[in-house]
């Protein structure tokens, strides 16, 4: 569900980029129209490219603040991998294919499953 809401403020968020860029375009082709000198001309294309750029950005940071929000929804719900072998245990010294060696009563910790998660 928070991604259905994520992707329609995402697409809100481009179609206010989309409109400012149409403004900065227009207010672009009005500036070179009443401009009477070259560099009045360049002035207005570098403020059009500033405006189309800074659109793009404020759509980046409400896309960026967007994602936040989801996070935060989520109330923490996010997996956590469990640690350790999970009954994933070899006996010591056995490799691969070797048969589980033989508890030792004098020895109780050293039976068929190691105390530690290292394998040897």
């Amino acid at each position: 569900m928070q991604t259905a809401k994520v992707k329609m403020k995402d697409a809100v968020s481009s179609a206010k980029e989309k409109a400012k860029e149409g403004t900065a375009k227009a207010q672009g082709k009005t500036g070179k129209a009443t401009a009477t000198t070259h560099g009045e001309k360049e002035m207005a294309k570098e403020e059009t490219r500033a405006n189309k750029s800074q659109a793009k950005a404020e759509m980046h940071q409400e896309k960026a603040e967007h994602r936040a929000e989801a996070a935060a929804g989520r109330h923490g719900a996010t997996h956590v991998p469990l640690t350790g072998p999970h009954g994933h245990h070899r006996p010591v010294g056995a490799g691969a294919g070797a048969a589980p060696a033989a508890a030792d009563p004098a020895y109780p910790g050293t039976g068929a499953y190691p105390t530690t998660d290292k394998y040897v």
